[in-house]
């Protein structure tokens, strides 16, 4: 058996707003529309998650209900801006055998390139702007039994590619 693990760093935030807090910041008009073009290309490829782990930000929350996933979402405080650590323990927790974990950088970025054993030949793996999608395979039965650098990169993908932009 495998488990699947989406990776997505939420769509594009925006910095002109009167949010109170970071964590308040919405996304911005092409956030939006990259979100929703992350959903289309996950329905496109038949990757849909049978449940998603989140950050609590509005950005991550916004990000999941554009994307349109129907998939059960958990928002968490653990996984805003998390270390890579925490993001392994949170996702080691996961139900699901398919499971996307959507959160913020750097944590993110540290995160993608340490739990696969090589990294997609992508010019903007190492930065991992917003929106970008991991997906990686593990040959294990349960997410109780990952280990660091097991990963293997089924695709990977950031927003500008699905907007022709």
């Amino acid at each position: 058996m495998t488990c699947t693990l989406i990776l997505t760093r939420h769509a594009k935030s925006a910095w002109d707003t009167s949010a109170p807090s970071d964590h308040a910041r919405p996304l911005n008009k092409r956030g939006r529309a990259s979100a929703k073009a992350l959903g289309d290309w996950l329905r496109d490829i038949d990757q849909l998650p049978g449940q998603v782990l989140s950050s609590s930000s509005q950005r991550t929350r916004e990000t999941y209900q554009l994307m349109d996933l129907f998939a059960p979402a958990v928002f968490t405080e653990r996984l805003f801006h998390a270390s890579p650590e925490i993001i392994f323990e949170v996702l080691k927790q996961a139900e699901h055998p398919r499971t996307m974990i959507l959160c913020h950088n750097p944590g993110i970025a540290a995160f993608a390139h340490a739990i696969v054993s090589h990294p997609p030949d992508h010019s903007r793996f190492d930065d991992y702007p917003t929106g970008a999608t991991l997906i990686a395979r593990f040959d294990i039965d349960r997410w109780s039994d990952l280990t660091w650098g097991s990963g293997k990169v089924v695709d990977f993908i950031v927003p500008r590619e699905l907007l022709g932009a």
